[in-house]
This record gives structure tokens, C-alpha cells and sequence, in this order.
């Protein structure tokens, strides 16, 4: 026996509404077609699973005992339709949906503190998803589709991505001895001190840490450090506490709340964060994925300092 063919959603609307309406030709009428394309979708569905669904020939549409057992699905398939044209025009507007966005870790210290606010205060039934990753999760989640755009730092394997750089900062060396930070920290004397290193369950994959160790091997040094902490908070407290020194985004060092007991100094040969705008390729975001995208970069390029690069602009010189 051959298998059915599958019901399209125009048939099915043809089959519902002559069964709820009572005639082919009240069924046409509402959906804006003739009597004839209307009769013609029915016959479709009863030729393809050989099961008739009306008894024809009376005044009105009779349902017959297969015609019974589909109207219940054929009205719930219609409704789940019609949520979820709801569900999109919705998003389409600002109305509703859910926006799912990767945001840095240490957001808090590119001016993104506010993002959800600024966003929420703007779009108020629209849902919100901020998800707070390091940027190799944030590109595999853009990748996947978890997420539909989303901020990090480069490098991260770019297949199946569309990366936009937006600014450079740099990364400084940060210690509690005053003399370890009296000049450009060079890689060959990282060493001499004990090395903490946050982002511990990356570890080596995170981008800050993978320049770090590509600039240590041209020299021929092995970097092993003594505590792996999760946060950057976290390795700057036991900095303060002289447990060994670490590396820094330059803006947390700048930050208000910053130990005036650590200090810091450049790289001999400098390190920096590269910040990207990542999207899937040949992907085009949603309203309100472009809008909180939007937001996030202007957010993120309003905190550089002169010392930052621009990359945005630089692009636009060339």
C-alpha cells in the first residue's frame, strides 16, 4: 500500500472550514477562493488516505465517521498556526518573543551593565535571554542557533560565522610588587613569580590566555600556573592578598573598584583583546536581535578610551 501524501495546511483550512461553515461554498467564500478549489483540496486529502470526509448530495456537509476524526486535529493544527503567526508577528514588532543574545563575561566592565534595562525599557513584552559565556561557548551557541548574535573575543574558530571586530584593548600584567610593574612586563620573567590565570574551565582555549602562551613558546618558555580561578574578580583578589600576579583586561583595571594595592604595566610585547560582533552566515537577524546587537555595540565602543582602538572606524578609513 502506498503511503499517504502529507496534508498541506491549505487543505486542511479547506476541510475545516466547509465542515464548521456547513458547504464548499460558504468554506470559499471565507478563505477568498472559488467553490471549486475549495471542493478540490477536500478531494485531495480523500483521494490521497482513500477515506471520504463528507457525505455530499444534501443542502448541508455531513461529516462521515473519518471526517469526525480528523476535525478535532484539523482545529488544532489551525490554532497551533495561528499562535505561532502570532508568536512571529509578534517578535517582528516588539510585541512579544524572546531575543536570545551572548554577552562578554565581565560585561559589567564595557558599559553593558544596563543593556537588559536600556532593552527591556524599550521593548517590555518582548523576553529577554542574556547569556553570559566565554567566547568560544558564545561562538558555538551562535553556530548552533542557541543563540542568534552575540559579543566575544577573537580568536575563536570562525566556520559557519560572520565575525565583525569592533575594538582592541589592551590586556596589562598585574602584581602586588611595585617592581614587577616598573617596566613592560617581559614573557621570560613571567616565570620568576607565581602566575594565577582566571577562566580555569577554558583554561588554555580562551583567547586572552592562548596569546599569552603563543608569545611564552617563541621564547621557549612553559607557563604553569599555580591557582586557575574561574573569575577575573576572583584572580585580582588573590593578586591584592600577593599570592602571585596574573593578567587583566585593561578596563578592569580601570575600574573604580579596582585594589589600589595592585599594580600594573603593559606587555614588552603587547596583548590584546580584539572585541567582535559575531552572527551565523548568511543569517538575517530578527528586528529585535538587530536592535539589542545594535545596542550592545554602541554600549561596548562608547566606554574606549583614546588608548583603544576603534575598529569599526579604522574600516571605515580603508
Amino acid at each position: 500500500m502506498m503511503a499517504a501524501a502529507s496534508m498541506t495546511l491549505t487543505q486542511v483550512q479547506a476541510f475545516y472550514y466547509a465542515a464548521t461553515l456547513g458547504s464548499f461554498t460558504a468554506a470559499a467564500d471565507y478563505m477568498g477562493m472559488t467553490q471549486p478549489t475549495v471542493s478540490e483540496l477536500v478531494r485531495k486529502i480523500e483521494t490521497s488516505y482513500g477515506l471520504p470526509l463528507f457525505v455530499r448530495g444534501g443542502r448541508r456537509l455531513v461529516l462521515t465517521t473519518a471526517g469526525r476524526t480528523l476535525l478535532p486535529w484539523a482545529k488544532r493544527l489551525l490554532d497551533g498556526a495561528l499562535v505561532a503567526q502570532n508568536a512571529l508577528t509578534s517578535l517582528l514588532t516588539g510585541r512579544g518573543g524572546t531575543v536570545s543574545f551572548g554577552i562578554l563575561r565581565n560585561a559589567g566592565y564595557y558599559g553593558l551593565s544596563g543593556l537588559a534595562a536600556v532593552f527591556c525599557e524599550a521593548h517590555p513584552n518582548v523576553h529577554l535571554r542574556l547569556v553570559g559565556q566565554n567566547s568560544f561557548e558564545v561562538a558555538d551557541a551562535v553556530r548552533d542557533g542557541e543563540l542568534e548574535a552575540g559579543l566575544l573575543c577573537l580568536p575563536v574558530p570562525s566556520e559557519g560565522l560572520e565575525i565583525t571586530p569592533l575594538m582592541r584593548q589592551e590586556i596589562v600584567w598585574a602584581s602586588s610588587k611595585p617592581e614587577r610593574c616598573a617596566q613592560p612586563m617581559r614573557v621570560e620573567d613571567i616565570p620568576d613569580e607565581p602566575l594565577i590565570l582566571y577562566d580555569a574551565h577554558h583554561g588554555w582555549h580562551d583567547p586572552s590566555r592562548r596569546q599569552l602562551a603563543q608569545q611564552a613558546q617563541m621564547h621557549g618558555i612553559t607557563l604553569e600556573p599555580i591557582i586557575e580561578i574561574e573569575t577575573v574578580g576572583a584572580a585580582v583578589d588573590l593578586v591584592a592578598h600577593g599570592l602571585g600576579d596574573t593578567i587583566l583586561p585593561k578596563a578592569v583595571a580601570m575600574d573604580k573598584d579596582f585594589p589600589p594595592t595592585v599594580h600594573t604595566t603593559s606587555f614588552a610585547d603587547p596583548i590584546y583583546d580584539t572585541f567582535a560582533l559575531v552572527t551565523r552566515k548568511d543569517w538575517e537577524l530578527s528586528p529585535m536581535a538587530s536592535y539589542i546587537a545594535d545596542l550592545a555595540v554602541s554600549m561596548l565602543l562608547s566606554t574606549a578610551t583614546p588608548e583603544d582602538v576603534d575598529l569599526t572606524k579604522t574600516e571605515r578609513r580603508d
